[in-house]
This record gives structure tokens, C-alpha cells and sequence, in this order.
């Protein structure tokens, strides 16, 4: 962990939150945001100007056309590590996932963009990086044959020396998973189950996209 890392007791009460659906960050996961929309840069102005904390949730309509549409009760709030101003009016961030939280409920719009009070209680553990064990093995095999099946290059050195969490961590990040798949990442109470659910969404993936399988009669 970071030094400049909040500990628990200095979480916020509330948070601005960002809905973006197929979007997730995770607790020590970097994520890169292209902020352009009028109210999300108030959003990350007021950010700067406190704590830099932003909390990612997805809608619950993924398809819904509604400027405020509802979202899942749970996100996870990352913190303002680097920021750059654009010629053309943008910011360009990137948040470090701190800790998981339940939305308490939302308050009135500010500045276009939607604060909640944010419960924190039943992610405490977020903030201890644990050394719970995973099936490395089945899960770098269903990975092997999740990129063969779809084309991708991989850096398999790296991934191989990469720690548990950190595997587990960015590869539910990037990989393309439906919204609802990634709201089931989220949710996992720890590195163990989170991992099961890749392993099974990357299985899942592999094997219809697999030469070898039927298509539609």
C-alpha cells in the first residue's frame, strides 16, 4: 500500500459517484478515465479540491437513455493518483481503487453530478492486501485458452510472475465481460471467490468462441 493511502477511519462520509456501465475498479486496480462531460468535470474539480476520491458504479439499466439512471448499491471508490488538463477542456485520470462501498442513499444533484453517503462498513477487509490462496493453475490454463480462441498476445512471463491479487485484479478489469458479470466481480467477498467467478466467465468465454463448437441450426 501507498502511504498516501487512506486508512479506514478516513474515509469519506460522502462521494460523487461515476456510473459507467461495463466499468469496473477494484481496491489497489488502476483505472485511466477520459472526463469530458460538463458535470463529471465539476465532479473531478471538487474531487481535486478534497479528498480525490471518485466512486465507480455501474447503472442497473444498461441501456437506458435517462441522465440519472439508478445504479447497483455497491461500487468501489478509487483515488485521484495522477491527473492531466487537456488543451481541449478534458481531464485525464487515473484512479486507484481503494475500497469497496454500499450506497447509504443519494443526495441532490451538485454542480450536475450525483454525491452519495457512502457505507463503508462491509468492505473494511478492502484495505489489507491478503495472501488468500486461488486456483493459479486452472485459471492461467482457462486464460491460455480464453487468448488463443480470441487472438491476443500475451506477455506470459509477466503474468506468470504476477502476485495473486494483482492477476486477479486486472484481468477481471480488462477482460470484456458483460455488466452484470462485472457486478458479480465486484461483489465477491474475497480474492478466492472473486477469482472462481474469472475463472468461470473466462472458461465460459473460451469455450463458445472455441472452433470447435456449433453454431446456430
Amino acid at each position: 500500500m501507498s502511504a498516501f493511502d487512506p486508512g479506514f477511519d478516513a474515509l469519506p462520509p460522502q462521494l460523487p459517484i461515476f456510473p459507467l456501465t461495463g466499468v469496473l475498479l477494484l481496491p489497489r486496480g488502476e483505472l485511466p478515465l477520459n472526463i469530458f462531460e460538463p458535470r463529471y468535470l465539476h465532479m473531478t474539480e471538487d474531487a481535486l479540491a478534497a479528498d480525490r476520491m471518485i466512486g465507480m458504479i455501474q447503472p442497473t439499466e444498461h441501456e437506458s437513455s435517462r441522465p440519472n439512471p439508478p445504479v447497483y448499491r455497491t461500487g468501489c471508490a478509487g483515488r485521484i493518483v495522477s491527473f492531466q488538463e487537456t488543451e481541449d477542456g478534458r481531464f485525464l485520470l487515473t484512479l486507484k481503487g481503494v475500497c469497496r462501498f454500499d450506497v447509504e442513499k443519494e443526495l441532490p444533484l451538485k454542480r450536475g453530478y450525483r454525491p452519495v453517503v457512502a457505507d463503508w462498513s462491509r468492505h473494511r477487509d478492502d484495505l489489507t492486501v491478503r495472501g488468500e490462496g486461488i486456483d493459479r493453475g486452472r485459471l492461467l490454463a482457462s486464460l491460455k485458452s480464453y487468448f488463443s480462441v480470441h487472438g491476443i498476445s500475451a506477455d506470459w512471463k509477466a503474468i506468470e510472475a504476477s502476485a495473486d491479487e494483482r492477476l486477479v485484479t486486472c484481468l477481471s478489469m480488462i477482460c470484456p465481460f458483460e455488466a452484470s458479470e462485472k457486478q458479480a466481480l465486484l461483489e465477491a467477498p474475497n480474492l478466492p471467490e472473486r477469482s472462481k467467478i474469472l475463472t468461470t466467465l473466462v472458461e465460459m468465454s473460451a469455450h463458445a468462441k472455441s472452433p470447435g463448437r456449433a453454431g446456430p441450426q
